[in-house]
């Protein structure tokens, strides 16, 4: 395949440890452990999507194949190496877990371990989304993993790490491997913008670094994507960028936050209305209305760089300046409708009016909770709506004297009905008892 038509996910994919980004500690103890020759049986990669676990297996098993990598002096020159990057190495092997779960496939699998490498050092197999194998698969897996012959060698990757019996795991020298962090990815993906030629806007491309949540590919992915879109001449901005990727301005949602506040019912339905017509989902429109929620709690103990490319200058100022004027239980309270609102959504028939309710919910929510109790004058009770003076020292006493005296009366009463009744229980203590009690009362 020519390498201009390949998506950029691929084009662009690293072909050693020196090209990874965000991973530079799990290369450094790969690397580390090879000049060692201290080489485990089985690696174990786990993360999220898109952040190079398979890219790393592969580069894993030109270095163990292929010295020259480890020194930079191997750029897929070497047949060892091509062969590797192209998935056509007769002694390193990749296997879907997700389309052989079974014990079968992992029995053939132990049976071809038995013959050893044909060309290379290393037999290695690849097993990726190892989480889908079946119990049985795994347990077959476990002698094998244990005490693998000299030349064999398994690399696992997962984005399920749960899943996997941690009886495998022990046989297995883990790996974590992290989420980019928004910086290196923007800078990442602004290089490749300028290799293919494209005219993006920074906050475009933070867009795009926000929507792929750390994930390398995803932004790739949606970097190929803008590039598509665009003509020769012309520069993708946010705005169109947002179209593209039916996203919305914060700008709009911090309003919306201002009318709530407010008690503006008709700019609250309105401004929503025009988000809705954007063509952005009732579900994703709450769950942005909950990041901004968290941004307005926690703003104080937030930076710019720390949300993640969320809100630029002015949105992240408007905010700080905001919330001073909000009291945080509201928001609290806010938060809890918001989550309750969003497991309605899957119950209603229209999302749409469900939303706009919501959102007069909120409004009145806001404006009862900041709703000032009337004084009330020292000289003045209030007793059933109706104001009543306060009585003098002497009235007081003698009312409470009286009260006293009422309750002291009821509580003897009471007493003395308590002891009839006992004094009455105590008589009927046999047959006997029973039928002279009985005699009194006829006569």
């Amino acid at each position: 395949m020519n390498n201009n038509s390949k998506v950029l996910a691929l084009k662009y994919r690293p072909q050693k440890f020196d090209n990874l980004i965000g991973q530079e500690v799990v290369a450094e103890t790969i690397i580390n452990s090879i000049k060692a020759k201290k080489v485990p049986n089985a690696y174990l990669f786990t993360g999220i999507r898109g952040i190079g676990k398979t890219t790393i297996a592969r580069i894993l098993a030109k270095t163990l194949n292929c010295p020259n990598v480890i020194e930079n002096k191997c750029n897929d020159i070497c047949s060892t190496c091509n062969s590797i990057s192209n998935s056509s190495h007769i002694d390193v092997l990749e296997m879907d877990a997700a389309s052989k779960t079974g014990v079968d496939d992992v029995r053939e699998l132990i049976e071809f371990s038995r013959y050893g490498p044909t060309s290379s050092k290393y037999k290695i197999f690849i097993i990726d989304e190892v989480h889908m194998l079946s119990k049985q698969a795994f347990n077959a897996l476990l002698k094998t993993l244990e005490e693998p012959p000299e030349y064999l060698k398994f690399i696992f990757a997962t984005t399920e790490i749960k899943k996997i019996p941690i009886t495998v795991i022990s046989r297995c020298q883990r790996f974590d491997l992290t989420r980019i962090k928004s910086s290196e990815l923007f800078e990442y993906i602004k290089k490749i913008q300028i290799k293919e030629g494209g005219k993006i806007s920074d906050d475009a491309l933070k867009l795009i670094v926000k929507i792929s949540e750390g994930s390398v590919r995803d932004a790739l992915s949606l970097l190929d994507r803008a590039l598509l879109t665009l003509d020769s001449n012309e520069e993708l901005d946010l705005k169109s960028a947002q179209n593209i990727f039916g996203f919305f301005d914060k700008t709009q949602l911090i309003e919306l936050f201002e009318h709530i506040f407010k008690g503006d019912e008709n700019k609250v339905v309105e401004t929503y209305r025009k988000i809705y017509d954007q063509g952005v989902e009732p579900k994703v429109f709450i769950n942005d209305f909950l990041e901004l929620l968290y941004y307005f709690k926690n703003i104080k103990f937030l930076t710019l760089e720390s949300t993640n490319f969320s809100l630029n200058d002015d949105e992240f100022k408007k905010i700080q300046h905001l919330s001073d004027q909000i009291d945080s239980n509201i928001l609290i309270l806010f938060w809890q409708f918001s989550i309750s609102t969003l497991n309605e959504l899957s119950i209603v028939s229209n999302q749409h009016l469900s939303v706009e309710m919501f959102l007069i919910r909120l409004m009145y929510l806001s404006s009862k909770k900041f709703k000032k109790k009337p004084e009330i004058d020292d000289n003045f009770v209030s007793s059933k709506g109706n104001p009543i003076k306060k009585l003098d020292n002497e009235d007081q006493s003698k009312t409470i004297n009286q009260i006293k005296n009422i309750v002291q009366e009821e509580k003897i009463s009471q007493e003395v009905q308590t002891d009839i009744k006992s004094e009455e229980k105590l008589l009927i203590k046999s047959f006997n008892d029973l039928i002279g009690v009985c005699q009194k009362k006829k006569s």
